[in-house]
């Protein structure tokens, strides 16, 4: 079975992740940061990984450590629950449209973590939640899951529509990249015998 859970805690927060990636796309999130629980359960949807989320954190100084410690948190629950990624499909990429926004993700389960990110957002907050911090939260994700992940944002002029997309896109993508391949028989995506390091 595919799945792992995360405890975290600083003096800036209180963090438990709990994963599945063979799921259904189950979510049970509360950060306490309502349009970043509203992302998250787009990224379990849509990934079809059934995702556990509690995060409680100095929200009173600003959302900042909350959405990057989830980022962690969660990135260390995949990298955990892959294992040493056998019988991966490891490559996919995605262009996923919503309205007048389109974005574009690629991603490689390398375990050679690497965030790419180009995406601007016409205005630096959407609600109360300040658009930089997506930047951080897919960093420290897929610094902490091993993934080389590119995120481009070829248009759009609604905030909402454009976090919205990149949620998607990325999801979908990891649903393909860590779906069993029947082809690779267990073995190791690489010609190299391990993945990372």
């Amino acid at each position: 079975m595919r799945q792992a859970n995360i405890a975290r805690g600083t003096k800036e927060t209180t963090i438990s992740v709990s994963v599945n990636l063979d799921g259904t796309g189950k979510y049970d999130i509360k950060t306490g940061v309502g349009f970043f629980d509203h992302m998250l359960e787009q990224l379990s949807r849509h990934s079809l990984v059934d995702m556990t989320i509690r995060a409680d954190g100095d929200n009173h100084i600003d959302d900042h450590h909350t959405t990057e410690d989830v980022g962690i948190a969660l990135g260390q629950a995949f990298k955990e629950a892959l294992g040493d990624m056998s019988g991966i499909t490891r490559y996919a990429d995605t262009h996923l449209a919503m309205d007048e926004a389109l974005t574009r993700v690629a991603l490689d389960v390398s375990g050679r973590p690497f965030l790419v990110w180009q995406v601007d957002f016409p205005r630096d907050k959407i609600g109360t939640f300040d658009t930089e911090l997506f930047e951080e939260f897919f960093r420290a994700f897929a610094m902490n899951a091993g993934f080389t992940l590119h995120i481009a944002n070829v248009y759009g002029t609604n905030c909402h529509h454009i976090a919205e997309t990149c949620f998607k896109a990325v999801a979908r993508t990891m649903r393909t990249a860590i779906e069993p391949d029947p082809r690779q028989s267990g073995r190791v995506p690489t010609t190299k015998g391990q993945l990372g390091g």
